[in-house]
Formats: C-alpha cells, sequence, structure tokens
C-alpha cells in the first residue's frame, strides 16, 4: 500500500454518531488496527445530508484526494459518486447506492438526485469503482442499484440477504479493501 493511501467514510443520512452506527465504527477500528489511515466523522446536516454541505466538507475536511477511497454508504454513496464526479480519487466504494429520491421528501431536499449523474467523469476520475448491494434492501429497490452498476461498471458484490447493511460488522467490504490496499 502507498503511504499516502487513506480510507474516508462516509455514512447514510440520519447518522450522528458514525462510531456507533452499523459497521462505520467496526471498519474504522479495523482498518486503524491494519495501520491505514481512516477518517470517520459526524456529518454537518447529518439527517438531509445536504450535496451543498458534504462534498465541500468532504473535500476541505477530511481531505480527499487522488490517493483516498471514499466507502459511501446509503446516502454516503451518492456523496461519493457526486464527488467522483468533480474530484480525483483512487476509488469509490458504494454501499446501498440509488440514483433517485425514491420518492422522499428528505431525499430530495439532500439535492443529490435533480440532476444527470455524471458516469463518465466518475469513471475518470477513479481508478477503482466497488459496490456492493443487496436484492433484499427495504429501502433501496435493487433495479436503483443496478443502474449503478450498468453505468459504472464496478466490482460488484451483489447479496441476497443483507438489507441495507445495517449490521455492525461487515467482513465482506474489509476482505475487500484490504486486497485493494495491498
Amino acid at each position: 500500500m502507498s503511504s499516502s493511501m487513506k480510507i474516508v467514510i462516509v455514512p447514510g443520512n440520519g447518522c450522528t454518531n458514525p462510531f456507533t452506527a452499523n459497521w462505520y465504527g467496526w471498519l474504522h477500528k479495523k482498518l486503524t488496527e491494519m495501520k491505514i489511515p481512516c477518517r470517520l466523522e459526524t456529518m454537518p446536516d447529518p439527517y438531509t445530508a445536504s450535496e451543498s454541505e458534504w462534498i465541500p466538507y468532504v473535500h476541505k475536511e477530511l481531505n480527499c484526494d487522488e490517493n483516498t477511497i471514499v466507502v459511501g454508504h446509503s446516502s454516503g454513496a451518492e456523496a461519493a459518486m457526486r464527488y467522483a464526479e468533480k474530484y480525483k480519487l483512487k476509488g469509490i466504494t458504494l454501499v446501498s447506492g440509488c440514483v433517485t429520491d425514491l420518492g422522499d421528501e428528505n431525499e430530495r431536499a439532500s439535492g443529490y438526485y435533480n440532476r444527470p449523474w455524471l458516469w463518465e467523469e466518475m469513471k475518470k476520475n477513479t481508478d477503482l469503482i466497488i459496490q456492493f448491494g443487496s436484492t433484499d434492501d427495504p429501502f433501496i429497490a435493487w433495479p436503483e442499484q443496478q443502474e449503478i452498476a450498468d453505468n459504472l461498471n464496478p466490482e460488484l458484490h451483489k447479496f441476497t440477504d443483507k438489507g441495507h447493511f445495517m449490521s455492525s460488522t461487515f467482513p465482506e467490504l474489509l476482505n475487500v479493501l484490504k486486497t485493494k490496499l495491498k
């Protein structure tokens, strides 16, 4: 692994303490134990996850650059995709991502879905794209996730039993990141 390589975990909306939510804190701890620099922070505007606040925060405060892999979950996946439209990254790892506001007013308010996705820019600005999705996700129907797969041609990890990936650990993700960081 390049000594300057790092991971930034961007949680989903509604997350006010990422160290105790889902698998975020667990992944941060595992990567830190492996001496892989990893950032995990409470995001500004955690409930709406506004693009206008999250993208500048990821850029300026979390210092993402061409040596960063952004791991985004749910709204964090949309933030990772929009970020990669504008800025160079080592990669993006999308967990339970979607491409529409799902008919939800709060999702619509975030600002991620009000224009076309710039798939070619994302591909140009990243060396690797990894996607995790599950066909039994209760919030995001598979066709939403499949649209990302169809447009980005990621390394796809498709499950049938992981729901919205809200468990306290995520060994499959850790194992994939370990292989990419070698």
